[in-house]
């Protein structure tokens, strides 16, 4: 299995559990958290991390979430995750690794779908 899959098992598993070990398994102590590529206030160390984590989603998350490409230092998940009755988002992520495999850092990128206008009739 590659680095970046096992992370992304460790993701899923951290997203569900909402548990803090889960969490702090896949992010080094001094980890930073984008949650978008501009973010101008990124969570900074594993307890920021496990704070933002924790805090409770708008539904279930359904998704579908794969390795698109990776190396020893850095790998790139995409997919797509749904919120039901909430919104859905197109995903691209970065995640740059330490040694340990853990999460150095993390970066979001998603788009929610564009509206499609109605039908002329």
């Amino acid at each position: 299995m590659s680095r970046t899959r096992s992370w992304l098992d460790g993701y899923i598993t951290a997203w569900k559990s909402k548990n803090p070990d889960d969490v702090r398994a896949i992010f080094t102590d001094d980890a930073e958290y984008l949650f978008r590529p501009d973010d101008p206030e990124p969570a900074r160390g594993i307890d920021a991390i496990v704070a933002a984590w924790v805090e409770p989603e708008p539904s279930e998350p359904e998704y579908e979430l794969d390795v698109l490409i990776e190396d020893d230092r850095l790998g790139i998940i995409t997919g797509r995750v749904e919120y039901p009755g909430h919104e859905t988002y197109s995903n691209l992520w970065e995640v740059h690794f330490a040694d340990d495999g853990r999460a150095q850092k993390f970066v979001e990128w998603y788009m929610t779908p564009r509206k499609r206008a109605a039908s002329p009739q």
